[in-house]
């Protein structure tokens, strides 16, 4: 994710990180190039009509109505998916609480705070579906040869609540906090998993993705006559615009990729430990911080 003060005018100009710019660059330099074309066959040559404004303008309101909606609904997602990873961190704090007043055995309250924190990054790394990931592998150990290793991080942390009830180190309010604070987790992680497994309807981005080149082509037609050779320059900002808030939409559909514009899942996971490490009686680690603006 990124993480930068608000612009400054010369940031507005020069920016590149988190930008989708370089993304979308030749799909303006194809726009540029044709409406340049067509300007130079019709200033030139007078090969080609004049269109009229007023069909494009109808043509844009809606394009541009249709761009809105897949905007909201993938920020939507966006914004979805990071309440829920909230959520995960608030319930992992709650978690080291109740461990505090409900576990008496203090290895087995260790143990359970370590498998929660195991729990975080194998959810991250099956998100974002990394392989070879050597902080999940160092956290979980054999947790992440199983075949859903979430799953299994879960599954042992129920093991040592329940284990423990039945040792007598956990009473029975301490068993009934513990199952619900368990089943939050689950019920998180499985809308995360939904949100990851379900993308955006692929009409839509068809249909988004067809109608703005097929307006980016045509638009120099109705802008030849009364722009004549700026006719280029108005049409990358156009392609700008509409190619832009269509890959503005891709990327936030994603939200647990590793794009500049992604959730900081790394961060969050640390937040966790940091959280975690008093309970264990351990010093905290430092905060991850934004590399180049950056935020893992």
């Amino acid at each position: 994710m990124i993480v930068r003060d608000a612009p400054r005018p010369l940031d507005l100009i020069f920016a590149m990180r988190g930008s989708i710019l370089p993304r979308i660059l030749p799909h303006i330099a194809i726009v540029t190039l044709w409406s340049a074309a067509v300007a130079w066959l019709h200033q030139g040559y007078g090969l080609l009509p004049e269109a009229g404004g007023l069909t494009f303008t109808v043509f844009g309101l809606a394009l541009s109505l249709s761009l809105g909606f897949r905007n909201n609904a993938a920020y939507d997602r966006w914004w979805e998916a990071r309440k829920l990873w909230g959520g995960l961190l608030s319930d992992v704090r709650a978690l080291a609480r109740e461990a505090e007043l409900f576990v008496a055995d203090e290895a087995r309250r260790h143990a359970m705070l370590r498998v929660a924190i195991s729990f975080l990054h194998l959810h991250r790394v099956n998100l974002r579906k990394l392989t070879g990931d050597e902080t999940s592998r160092r956290l979980a150990g054999d947790l992440v040869d199983t075949p859903h290793p979430p799953d299994a991080a879960l599954d042992r942390l129920a093991a040592l609540v329940a284990e423990g009830h039945r040792a007598g180190v956990i009473d029975g309010f301490g068993l009934r906090a513990l199952s619900e604070r368990l089943g939050n987790m689950a019920l998180q992680q499985s809308a995360c998993e939904r949100i990851a497994t379900t993308p955006l309807p692929y009409v839509y981005a068809l249909l988004i993705y067809r109608t703005t080149w097929l307006f980016c082509l045509l638009l120099p037609l109705g802008l030849i006559g009364p722009a004549g050779w700026l006719t280029p320059l108005f049409m990358g900002i156009v392609g700008y615009v509409f190619f832009g808030l269509a890959e503005v939409a891709e990327e936030l559909s994603h939200p647990f990729g590793q794009t500049p514009n992604g959730l900081p899942l790394d961060a969050i996971c640390r937040a966790a430990e940091i959280a975690v490490a008093p309970h264990l009686g351990e010093a905290a680690p430092a905060a991850l911080e934004a590399r180049d603006y950056y935020l893992s």
